[in-house]
């Protein structure tokens, strides 16, 4: 019993570092991007916590979010534009708590800038028609797919069934 709770333990702060914005508060270089619309436009648009993780950067918690779990068939669209940016056939359990993905559907729609916030050096994804924040990239994923983990924000996505 001890044994499993320091294994979820130890998964779960893996993945606080890896993909979490430890306060939700950005100073790097991608939140000062002009974004397509003033933020008091994305406001009327997006729930609070959509807002929260697409333009303030933020992250919500590991496990505790809509898709992180979600094995239906369909596709992942923006939260902000609807434009389609992932799909269930490529999503597999990271064992992060985050939904995440090993390419996008179409690489156009996704931009990958540097994120140096919290003493770090991250891949941040964003979606490129708005400049709004998504998630992270990083080189961990199944090496027989890529290598690539796209960890994601469910708050930054909407999902559509097939």
């Amino acid at each position: 019993m001890k044994k499993s709770i320091l294994a979820i333990l130890i998964v779960s702060l893996f993945g606080i570092i890896s993909c979490q914005n430890i306060n939700g508060q950005s100073k790097k270089p991608s939140a000062n991007r002009p974004k397509s619309k003033p933020a008091e436009e994305w406001k009327a648009i997006l729930t609070p916590n959509q807002y929260h993780i697409m333009v303030e950067s933020g992250t919500e918690p590991p496990y505790h979010n809509e898709y992180y779990n979600n094995h239906q068939t369909g596709v992942y669209v923006s939260a902000a534009t609807g434009d389609t940016l992932f799909s269930s056939a490529d999503k597999f359990d990271s064992g992060t708590g985050w939904p995440s993905f090993v390419k996008a559907v179409d690489a156009g729609k996704v931009e990958i800038v540097q994120d140096n916030s919290y003493g770090m050096s991250r891949d941040e994804v964003i979606e490129k028609s708005t400049g709004l924040h998504l998630g992270h990239v990083f080189d961990d994923g199944p090496a027989n797919r890529g290598g690539k983990r796209f960890c994601m924000n469910s708050g930054a996505l909407k999902f559509i069934k097939k």
